[in-house]
């Protein structure tokens, strides 16, 4: 069993240091990931994904939400699948829209309101909690469960620079800080 990580808090001071944070993490990925994103209406949950795609070489702008479309797919360094939640009110539903079906090793999965229904996602998975603080500042929990998330994780922290200031800067520029 690999040994337990704790959790990433962090806070996000604007739009562009999430979209920033999000580019971080697409970065990292390889493929087969799965990040369950949890937060209220307005909090980033969208911003964070056109991050992460734009991480893996996929226009940020073909990025909408998937409120109402539940699936969008976007193909770049490897292909993603963001799937919005926020509409299904049980379990059939999910099931019915093939979500066990996009859970691959080859697509990177990003699942908006994933808390809805945590116990249909894999226990291998990156959680990223984002709460409003502010107008426009962000408190992010990410915590990991499964081998490979606790290995995104630990890159994750890797990357991060000491404080949340530097944080756009940083990690656009790829320089790599000491782990918090």
């Amino acid at each position: 069993m690999a040994p337990s990580i704790s959790p990433l808090d962090i806070i996000l001071s604007s739009p562009g240091e999430t979209d920033s944070f999000g580019y971080a993490i697409g970065r990292l990925l390889h493929g087969g990931e799965l990040l369950a994103l949890i937060g209220e209406l307005g909090v980033g949950k969208t911003a964070l994904v056109r991050g992460i795609v734009a991480g893996l070489d996929i226009p940020a702008a073909s990025v909408t939400s998937p409120t109402f479309m539940i699936v969008h797919e976007y193909q770049g360094r490897l292909p993603v699948v963001h799937i919005d939640l926020y509409r299904l009110q049980r379990h059939e539903e999910a099931e019915a829209i093939g979500l066990s079906d996009y859970l691959t090793d080859d697509a990177v999965v990003a699942i908006e309101w994933a808390d809805r229904f945590l116990e249909l996602l894999p226990e291998d998975r990156l959680e990223v909690r984002l709460a409003h603080r502010t107008r426009t500042t962000r408190g992010v929990r990410v915590d990991a469960s499964g081998s490979r998330s606790r290995s995104l994780l630990a890159q994750i922290k890797n990357i991060m620079p000491p404080t949340s200031r530097s944080v756009r800067a940083s990690i656009r520029s790829g320089k790599r800080t000491s782990s918090r």
